[in-house]
């Protein structure tokens, strides 16, 4: 039985990470501390999930990035404006202002990125153009001036875009459309920004976009024309509703990109499609997955991902289009849609998910070596359940693996704050 049990757990770590590192002494036991590091009146969040290694803290773990706002009952429009903020952890959390963005939402923030090739110092947020609406990339790096500088723009004339997911090793960044998604899935996109594709369903000039971080070079890597024609043969029918892309995420080679192509999401009588794709990084072998992994998934190691199926937390071999293993059991991630995301170094999974009854969201967090798990309390949310405003778990890894960043209201419900987890080894 005992044998059984360390080998399935073996198989586990080895289909996420494809390492056999579970044979190393394991952890026994292990508990979290909560605090909080923000306060009000304004509201601060980091605002994207920690999935494809999206990490809130620097590279030497100071600076923790944050968005600061004045309101969390509207969506944003080009003239509100959010402060970009560094927390200090050395400083006792002191909050400093760096710039600010008109390109952002509350469910994905302004899609902050440490710069894989330089972490300590340079980030990547979205941002428009005041006079055109034109949204574009900024790379900030921190070291420059008193405040820091933009040192670098990736603006696109012909198709104004914004980040959607840098490589977790750094080089490029994808791209994509938020004005689109502002027309179709106003959740995460930016409202009143200008779009190039008005009236156009399926755009051959957009879709997802590759960028070079070093000389600003882009590529079309995939158009909504050349997906419109799969989800055509799949449906069987041309009358595709309008499509819109979102989640586009690197695996951790860098080698391989999962995202979904979705319609019919702006609350008409449109059929709804919510259809995942794989494709080579460089637009290649484009594939329309034959099973929807539900949730936000998670790429872990060797092409294969962690989403749910049915009741089930699983393994999704991308390759082979085949569910190869589970992780836990429903009774430990009652929700396997939630948010999640894989620590750093692939030994420590965390679940966020949100209990409407109760208006909390709760963490999972497991240990892949053991099969130890603990479940957070509750982090308040308020009226905020569901809907373009809601609060969604979000928890994001530090670099070190043992702390999550995650969001919830303050004690007076008035305003939206960051708390971190943290991880006690006994």
């Amino acid at each position: 039985m005992y044998r059984h049990f360390i080998l399935k757990l073996a198989l586990i770590l080895f289909l996420i990470t494809g390492t056999d590192s579970v044979w190393s002494k394991p952890l026994t036991n292990f508990q979290i501390s909560k605090e909080k590091i923000t306060s009000g009146p304004m509201n601060h969040f980091f605002g994207y999930i920690g999935h494809v290694q999206n990490i809130p803290w620097n590279g030497n773990g100071r600076y923790i990035l944050a968005l600061r706002t004045s309101f969390q009952d509207k969506m944003p429009g080009p003239n509100d404006p959010a402060d970009i903020v560094l927390i200090d952890t050395k400083n006792n959390y002191s909050v400093k202002k760096i710039d600010t963005t008109t390109a952002w939402n509350p469910q994905q923030g302004t899609m902050f990125y440490w710069n894989p090739k330089s972490p300590e110092s340079q980030f990547f947020f979205n941002d428009r153009d005041k006079k055109t609406g034109k949204v574009f990339c900024v790379l900030f790096d921190i070291s420059k001036g008193l405040k820091g500088e933009r040192i670098k723009e990736y603006r696109y004339r012909d198709t104004p875009i914004g980040n959607s997911g840098v490589a977790q090793n750094g080089g490029y960044f994808l791209g994509i459309n938020y004005a689109r998604m502002a027309r179709l899935r106003p959740v995460t996109g930016y409202k009143g920004a200008t779009d190039w594709t008005t009236g156009d369903n399926y755009p051959e000039n957009d879709g997802i976009f590759k960028i070079n971080i070093s000389d600003g070079s882009k590529k079309l890597l995939v158009s909504f024309k050349r997906i419109a024609q799969f989800l055509e043969k799949k449906y069987k029918t041309k009358k595709i509703p309008p499509l819109f892309i979102n989640h586009t995420l690197w695996n951790r080679e860098d080698d391989k990109i999962f995202f979904f192509a979705r319609a019919g999401w702006s609350g008409t009588k449109e059929n709804k499609i919510n259809q995942p794709f794989t494709m080579n990084s460089d637009g290649s072998e484009l594939m329309l997955l034959s099973k929807h992994i539900g949730g936000h998934p998670e790429w872990g190691y060797d092409k294969k991902m962690i989403g749910r199926i049915g009741k089930d937390q699983v393994i999704y071999d991308t390759n082979s289009q085949q569910i190869i293993g589970t992780i836990g059991t429903p009774k430990i991630f009652p929700n396997p849609e939630g948010d999640i995301a894989l620590s750093p170094n692939g030994e420590w999974f965390v679940n966020g998910y949100k209990d409407k009854k109760k208006k909390k969201n709760y963490y999972t967090i497991y240990n892949l070596k053991n099969d130890s798990h603990i479940r957070s309390d509750g982090f308040d949310i308020g009226e905020w359940i569901s809907g373009d405003l809601r609060q969604d778990p979000s928890p994001c890894w530090n670099r070190e693996n043992n702390q999550l960043l995650i969001p919830g209201l303050s004690e007076d419900g008035k305003s939206r704050q960051l708390f971190i987890l943290s991880i006690i080894k006994e």
